[in-house]
């Protein structure tokens, strides 16, 4: 028989939680709060997880109601305290996981940022980290000492994709991404989509400033999707889509899972020719402004996603499903 289980979310994601566990048929556990006058918090659960398998969400970005610093903090707190509490296996599920970007020293006495998160989260009790499209996988996976898992947005872009009008071309706006697009592209071919391109930027980046070099691939005359990881100033987009723009593509999408935009970035993006923009909910729409960007907006939820993952994690069963349904769906056919 299967432990009693438990799924927690911490602001600022308390939706993406509910819909997570509507998804799972289950409710939120319940949890209290207190901030006290001097700026230090407490948090603890409000119903027993003795022997429980807890899931607590937490996305671990920066607002302007609070910093990545705060919610890191608040979400280590809590950890600690179901462990306390006797929890009988801690999932930490970070749509966004914070400070992943700094995985490897690129000069002398740089900090590995992705490693002191992953130490932070194991000493607070996590026996386990689930997160979506992290920076840099090779670098996730081996910075925990933990179980760790990963899902993509891929077949959630898939489903976007679809009513695009065809051909299409998938286009890396660096090296680093180059698996991202190859996947999103093979798994496009597994739907009626035909033959779809594959393409890449060269980009160099010396003394902060970003260059881009050598163009791979064909986009004259496709409808090009430019895939990401994120979005922050949005110039690495902006420059992807000139380049396809300037080998004859005819229209430009852009597709990223985590919008870490900024007021620069909105303006930068709504004055872009890029036609669409597809986003996924791990960070909150509402963190920024998005004037006239909105009207050429479209969020995807990675709530079912989640959902299907925690529910394999609980099952004690295979990720792959949850990770990829089409090639799962595919191979069924």
């Amino acid at each position: 028989m299967s432990p009693a289980w438990s799924i927690f979310a911490l602001p600022p994601h308390e939706l993406l939680g509910r819909a997570i566990a509507a998804d799972l048929g289950h409710d939120l556990a319940q949890y209290e709060l207190r901030r006290f006058d001097d700026g230090e918090l407490k948090i603890r659960a409000m119903e027993p997880v003795r022997g429980h398998d807890v899931y607590v969400i937490a996305s671990l970005y920066g607002d302007t109601n609070e910093s990545v610093h705060d919610r890191l903090c608040r979400t280590l707190f809590f950890l600690g305290a179901l462990r306390d509490s006797g929890a009988g296996r801690l999932t930490l599920v970070a749509p966004y996981m914070c400070y992943a970007r700094k995985d490897r020293r690129t000069n002398p006495r740089d900090p590995v940022t992705t490693r002191y998160i992953a130490r932070l989260i194991e000493a607070a009790g996590a026996d386990r980290v689930l997160t979506v499209d992290v920076h840099n996988l090779a670098a996730y996976e081996n910075a925990f000492r933990i179980g760790c898992d990963h899902l993509e947005a891929t077949p959630l872009f898939v489903a976007a994709c679809r009513e695009l009008p065809g051909p299409l071309a998938v286009v890396s706006p660096d090296p680093g991404g180059f698996h991202r697009a190859e996947a999103l592209r093979d798994a496009l071919e597994l739907v009626p989509a035909g033959t779809v391109e594959l393409a890449m930027l060269g980009k160099h980046r010396k003394g902060g400033v970003v260059r881009t070099e050598a163009f791979v691939g064909d986009v004259a005359g496709r409808t090009a999707l430019i895939v990401d990881d994120m979005i922050v100033s949005g110039t690495t987009l902006l420059r992807a889509a000139d380049a396809c723009l300037a080998r004859g593509a005819t229209a430009v999408h852009a597709l990223a899972t985590h919008a870490m935009l900024t007021i620069d970035a909105v303006r930068t993006l709504a004055a872009s020719p890029i036609a669409r923009f597809v986003i996924t909910d791990t960070i909150a729409t509402d963190r920024v402004d998005l004037g006239l960007l909105r009207q050429r907006l479209a969020v995807t939820s990675v709530a079912p996603l989640v959902a299907r993952a925690i529910g394999a994690l609980r099952d004690d069963a295979s990720l792959t499903r949850a990770r990829y349904p089409l090639a799962a769906s595919a191979r069924a056919r």
